[in-house]
């Protein structure tokens, strides 16, 4: 009975790393769900600012795994065995109840497996893209992991065809996003006053991407898109949302060379340019998840190089890239890729959703976003201390 109480007594210690500005965000959210929980729970591992913020102890900087690019990776390789090597370590001489593994999962998935071969109960918080390609590596999930906290329903459906534990927690994105946006009161916050007054003003926001890569694709076809547009829609504001000031001089080298005459807005916060926006253009990726979330319609137009195309296009297991049509089964969202992403087909596509009043498809997006609303950061918390036989209230 003494050791009972006295093993009750010790704080709970959660060992968790996120390796990357996303993972921080969700690393923050959990920490503070858990500690709604247990107040005197400890987190130590691998932490961003605002984990850190949140009291958990950080052995190394975010930093160290913030690496991409294969070549980027083989010159980083070295000092990336010993920072594991170091952790499984720390964990092995400071046991821990649980250890999380948020995102990264070339760097947390063997961390995983190393310490579940020392006992300690595992989870891997955000699924990698196993169901649409490299599939042979759910059965490495299975040997590094206790459970997978999976964003989106279909991801937990395909580990269950393998008996791998996942949990579907909902996404926090859906949490963060209300389910109805205003629009005028988006344009006023962009300082888009006179478009909101127009009566007849509408507005397409154009996304072409948050790497240099992406623009380097899709800046030519997205503003001959809108080149398009523009002629036949003279109500119509183009504004572009970039993620930083080298994304904008890009954009603009792109635009003053190929389309002088069309007035850009570039705005800094694609939420607010999605929701001020009647009809959205925008490249493959996390944004058409949050251009879904926030109910706006939207055309999806991707290009990479040649080779990377005919590559994936062997790898890549499923019938769309887009989360909305993932969601769905079913091509509810254009998909304009490779040598269909063209300024006539995309313009096509644009003016087809221009032409309506897109209800069917709004009403399926709220519903989506009203499914993914599970208030992740608490679900993952609550699986976690589940898993390892702790109440959760």
């Amino acid at each position: 009975m003494t050791e009972m109480v006295k093993k009750d007594a010790r704080p709970l210690r959660i060992g968790i790393i996120a390796g990357e500005i996303s993972g921080d965000i969700l690393g923050a959210g959990f920490i503070q769900a858990v500690r709604a929980q247990y107040p005197d729970a400890q987190f130590v591992g691998i932490a961003g600012p605002r984990m850190q913020a949140q009291g958990c102890e950080s052995l190394f900087e975010m930093e160290e795994l913030a690496v991409m690019g294969l070549v980027e990776v083989l010159g980083r390789l070295p000092r990336l065995l010993k920072v594991k090597a170091q952790l499984i370590e720390y964990y092995k001489n400071n046991p821990v109840d649980v250890f999380v593994g948020i995102d990264a999962p070339d760097f947390n998935l063997r961390v995983e497996r190393d310490l579940k071969a020392l006992g300690i109960k595992t989870v891997h918080y955000v699924s990698p893209s196993v169901w649409a390609w490299r599939q042979k590596r759910i059965f490495k999930i299975a040997k590094a992991t206790d459970l997978v906290l999976a964003f989106l329903p279909f991801e937990k459906a395909f580990y269950d065809r393998f008996n791998v534990p996942c949990q579907f927690i909902g996404h926090t994105m859906a949490d963060a996003i209300p389910l109805d946006l205003d629009k005028g009161q988006a344009r006023s916050s962009l300082g888009l006053r006179d478009v909101a007054n127009q009566s007849q003003g509408r507005i397409l926001a154009v996304l072409p991407g948050s790497r240099g890569s992406e623009l380097k694709n899709l800046a030519e076809p997205f503003i001959q898109t809108c080149q398009l547009l523009a002629k036949q829609h003279h109500d119509l504001t183009f504004i572009v949302p970039l993620v930083n000031e080298a994304r904008k001089a890009q954009f603009e080298q792109a635009w003053q060379s190929m389309a002088p005459e069309l007035d850009f807005v570039l705005v800094d916060n694609a939420r607010q340019a999605m929701a001020a926006a009647d009809v959205v253009l925008l490249a493959s990726g996390t944004a058409a998840l949050e251009c879904m979330l926030v109910g706006r319609p939207m055309v999806v137009g991707y290009r990479v190089n040649a080779l990377t195309y005919a590559i994936a296009k062997r790898m890549v297991k499923t019938d769309y890239v887009s989360l909305p049509n993932l969601l769905a089964d079913a091509p509810i969202v254009p998909e304009l890729l490779q040598q269909e992403c063209v300024p006539a087909k995309l313009a096509g596509a644009l003016n087809s959703l221009l032409a309506s009043d897109n209800q069917a498809l709004l009403t399926q997006f709220k519903e989506f976003h009203q499914l993914l609303r599970c208030d992740a950061d608490s679900q993952a918390a609550k699986a976690v201390l589940h898993l390892i036989d702790k109440t959760y209230v």
